[in-house]
């Protein structure tokens, strides 16, 4: 979670216009809107009480929706809201984002949030204003790179503990009133929502209502009670050596929580149009709710660690499991997106005493063009022939697939630059039947090192929704074919290259 106190100063005001219609989906929390809203948390009350027992589901495959859904929640919680991200960025959906926990802070309601290390560049005495107001508690997940870490420890943990500094936690979930969550495959960044302007990803979220948001808590309070999970403030008591010394005063504190509101609040960071569409977005997520589905489902998450080894990359998790069982109880078909392929030996026979049951095997998953991790895709490279002789049939998404036109509201917009769109969708579904969501690659590091989450329903309508969703992704205006087509060579010269040179390194416990 970070706020740059002099965010207004060091942005200017063209890249303010070109990320307006963000604000919108924040902004709408303001006190009138709120009043004109007629759907509230009442309503969902008593659709959980006439489906007890049932999970309310529903997909967010557009980032629109995604963000939309996370802003209302957030604006209307009354007692609690819990948040476990691996990445929570510094841009604007980062900001807007911190600011609408902290009003919701203000309003009584007790806020608590774990974030990785491995990503965070946040102001320190940004966060420790944040952990500070008596609403907010804010924790770091397994702190060995970079909050109230010096670089000369945080090159020690990397030689002494190399396991332990590349255990993450790549959880995303969102849990308002322990009633109402959102889990799946975005982390809080532009580029997660499609407001970046040079790279977007094609992602998905689910949110649930009911019985799977109670044990999505569950496994929150489990991370939270954690060793691995160290507050804020006790991350900047040391003596500036081995950890760092930093201290905060209440005017310090004041002025942040001042310039986050008034970044947040101010007209003069909006057009006329996007302010009009400000009276229009609590409409937007009633429609949504009419699309939920009560059905049978649950949530699945590995504990904090992983799993037991010290030393050795390996050990496997819950998630690892639990996603295996589904691939071993398949009957006809297995349908996957995944933004990295890279195939552990375990994960190779698996998928291969499936193929030699008959069962069909289809996965999508970023070319070479597309891609945002070379280190990723050079593992999936080394295997990739391997892969297809197999009979496994692998589609690779285009940078500029036809989709986007549909999946991009703003697509009008930003055509004209023209900024690549990349899988990070986590999905995986069984027969037409059942349907994983969440957090878990198909590979190597989400195998055994990241903690993972996830949502299997099993309900043949979503299921066969989600394939659908996933089957256009694969058809020919938006994936090569990996077998036909050679995705490769419509990458550039550079990034050939470049993946070239990661084949050859022993790096693929760690993809």
């Amino acid at each position: 979670m970070y706020y740059f106190s002099d965010f207004n100063a060091s942005k200017n005001r063209i890249f303010i216009l070109l990320n307006l219609a963000i604000l919108l989906l924040f902004l709408m929390f303001t006190q009138k809107y709120v009043q004109a809203e007629p759907l509230n948390f009442s309503y969902i009350d008593e659709q959980i009480k006439i489906h007890d027992g049932l999970t309310g589901v529903l997909i967010l495959d557009k980032g629109e929706e995604a963000l939309l859904a996370r802003a209302w929640l957030a604006d209307h919680a009354q007692q609690s809201i819990e948040v476990q991200y691996f990445i929570w960025s510094t841009d604007n959906i980062g900001i807007l984002a911190t600011e609408a926990l902290l009003r919701a802070a203000k309003r009584g309601v007790k806020v608590r949030v774990i974030v990785d290390d491995l990503l965070i560049d946040a102001p320190d005495k940004t966060l420790l204003a944040l952990a500070l107001h008596p609403n907010v508690s804010i924790r770091i997940y397994n702190p060995q790179h970079s909050v109230g870490t010096p670089v000369r420890k945080r090159i020690l943990n990397v030689v002494t503990d190399f396991r332990g500094v590349n255990q993450r936690m790549h959880d995303k979930t969102f849990i308002v009133d322990g009633k109402v969550a959102i889990t799946g495959g975005r982390n809080m960044a532009d580029e997660y929502f499609d407001y970046n302007n040079e790279y977007n990803f094609r992602d998905r979220d689910i949110l649930v209502l009911g019985n799977v948001a109670e044990k999505m808590v569950w496994s929150f309070d489990q991370f939270w009670r954690s060793e691995l999970s160290v507050e804020v403030n006790d991350l900047f008591d040391g003596l500036g050596i081995l950890q760092k010394n930093v201290s905060i005063n209440d005017a310090e504190v004041q002025k942040i929580y001042q310039e986050l509101h008034e970044y947040a609040q101010s007209p003069d960071n909006f057009e006329l149009e996007v302010r009009k569409a400000i009276e229009n977005v609590p409409a937007a997520f009633q429609v949504l709710t009419k699309e939920v589905i009560w059905t049978d489902a649950r949530f699945i998450s590995d504990t904090p660690g992983k799993n037991n080894r010290r030393f050795s990359l390996g050990g496997g998790g819950i998630t690892t499991v639990e996603l295996a069982a589904l691939v071993e109880k398949s009957k006809h078909k297995i349908v996957i997106q995944s933004p990295y392929l890279v195939l552990s030996k375990k994960a190779e026979s698996l998928f291969r005493r499936t193929r030699k049951r008959g069962v069909s095997i289809q996965i999508s998953t970023n070319s070479l063009a597309s891609t945002d991790n070379i280190q990723a895709f050079s593992g999936y490279k080394n295997q990739r022939k391997k892969l297809l002789n197999m009979g496994l049939q692998i589609f690779e998404y285009k940078p500029n697939p036809v989709t986007q036109e549909q999946l991009l509201h703003r697509y009008d917009d930003i055509k004209k630059s023209r900024p690549i769109f990349a899988l990070h969708a986590k999905t995986m579904v069984i027969d037409s039947e059942t349907v994983y969501i969440g957090t878990y690659n198909l590979d190597p590091r989400s195998e055994n090192l990241n903690t993972e989450v996830g949502v299997i329903v099993h309900n043949k309508q979503i299921a066969k929704k989600v394939e659908q969703l996933i089957q256009t992704d694969m058809g020919p205006t938006n994936s090569w074919n990996a077998l036909y087509d050679e995705p490769d060579s419509f990458a550039s010269t550079w990034k050939q290259w470049r993946v070239f040179f990661w084949q050859f390194m022993p790096i693929k416990p760690l993809l």
